[in-house]
């Protein structure tokens, strides 16, 4: 099942503005509910939530959709293909109501992670598989960063590090308005949808290591 919400009042009220059974269905609702935020089961029959995420991040008119995958514990390989695919962050399917509704307002917020340390140590984790290696998207090489600035770079480590903006400031002896603007320039530069892609790009570039500590 795949859930579609809209800001009502926000970020008090979430409303529900539809359910969707198949992840062809998600992607239509998502367009014809005029949907905020997709809260996303990976698995799904017709499309699975990965290629649902996929066709939802891609479609223009879709543009300000963001989605949060529901996944569980040990399924890691997921939570990487659904971030590639566009996905703005993961939540555990026994996920307690009132932290579901914490990581929707966190996601409609803009903020892409509902948890950037954890994630970015399951993106750690994975990377280090030899079949995650050999299948690297190809967007994301480290001729890319030749668009970054030094200050950049050592920005996009921190993202990639799991460090939210004040926590990026702090480390670089920054303002957080310079730290923030820092981020959405590095996220415009290199095309990334939000900070969950930036934390793919920094370990698929190689600009951090897999293993290499927050």
């Amino acid at each position: 099942m795949v859930l579609l919400g809209r800001r009502v009042f926000w970020p008090l009220v979430p409303e529900v503005v539809g359910e969707a059974a198949t992840g062809r269905g998600a992607y239509e609702l998502a367009r014809d509910a005029r949907a905020d935020v997709v809260v996303m089961d990976v698995r799904m029959p017709e499309l699975d939530g990965i290629e649902a995420t996929g066709l939802i991040a891609a479609a223009e008119d879709l543009a300000g959709v963001r989605v949060l995958v529901l996944t569980t514990y040990g399924t890691d390989e997921h939570i990487i293909a659904a971030l590639r695919a566009g996905a703005s962050g993961f939540i555990v399917k026994d996920t307690l109501p009132a932290d579901m509704l914490q990581a929707v307002r966190t996601v409609a917020a803009g903020d892409a992670l509902l948890s950037p340390g954890p994630t970015a140590r399951v993106i750690a984790r994975v990377l280090r598989l030899p079949e995650t290696a050999s299948s690297l998207d190809a967007r994301f090489t480290p001729e890319r960063l030749a668009a970054l600035s030094s200050r950049e770079r050592e920005v996009l480590t921190l993202v990639a590090k799991g460090l939210n903006n004040t926590e990026i400031a702090q480390a670089l002896h920054l303002s957080p308005f310079t730290a923030k603007t820092h981020v959405s320039r590095i996220m415009n530069r290199l095309g990334a949808r939000d900070r969950a892609q930036l934390v793919i790009i920094g370990y698929e570039t190689g600009l951090v290591v897999p293993g290499g500590g927050i």
